[in-house]
């Protein structure tokens, strides 16, 4: 079985620095415990996909984060990489490269933090059409027109991510456009909601209930989640 990069690009979640879409009805303290809740889950399910080489693209400042001790902790099991680049597409394409540099010849899947419902099922799922399918790329849509998963079975193919407008509702599009410019052709991953606003922290959360993010998520409402 062909082993893989699942890079995850990451915040920091900094208390009025992170999630600030989420306020109101969440405060700057409870958008930071959604954040840290999201990266914790996603970074469970990530390093638990077999085959894959964990690393983890950072900005912020972790030492003033919710969770900063035990995200510390998790990170322990990912190569961690500084995140560079004056704006987010750069930022990305620029992460691509610096996985390229150390695991030459890998392909890899890139995603966020904003989709904690993801398993190591949904990930390896969303590789396979590159590790078992023949396939050069893949895009996972996301709800609001964006993406939440890139795969490459050339990552340096990433760098047609710094030219696409980022956190827009035709972002999706725009980047599947840049891909196909250069010569690519995409398989579609499936499709997820990730995590904007408040309603979608709901829909998110009721589709890993059992989880980080769910708690956090409740805890906005008043509720608790056993």
């Amino acid at each position: 079985m062909t082993p893989f990069v699942l890079l995850v690009v990451a915040k920091a979640p900094v208390p009025g620095l992170a999630k600030t879409r989420l306020c109101p009805p969440a405060t700057p303290a409870q958008s930071a415990e959604i954040a840290a809740a999201a990266l914790l889950d996603t970074l469970d399910a990530v390093c638990a996909v077999p085959g894959a080489a964990p690393v983890v693209a950072m900005t912020g400042d972790l030492g003033a984060a919710t969770r900063a001790a035990e995200i510390g902790l998790a990170l322990r099991r990912a190569t961690v990489i500084p995140q560079r680049g004056w704006d987010f597409g750069a930022r990305l394409a620029n992460a691509h490269a610096d996985v390229a540099a150390v695991h030459a010849g890998l392909p890899v899947l890139q995603i966020g933090m904003d989709t904690p419902q993801v398993t190591p099922e949904s990930l390896a799922a969303a590789i396979a059409p590159i590790r078992h399918g023949g396939r050069d790329s893949v895009l996972g849509p996301a709800a609001d027109g964006g993406w939440w998963a890139l795969g490459l079975a050339d990552p340096r193919h990433a760098q047609v991510l710094a030219g696409v407008p980022m956190s827009r509702d035709d972002t999706g599009e725009r980047t599947l456009r840049a891909l196909g410019e250069c010569g690519l052709r995409p398989a579609k991953a499936a499709m997820l909601s990730d995590v904007d606003t408040m309603a979608d922290a709901r829909a998110v959360a009721a589709a890993c209930p059992a989880g980080r993010f769910a708690r956090a998520v409740a805890a906005v409402d008043g509720r608790a989640v056993a």
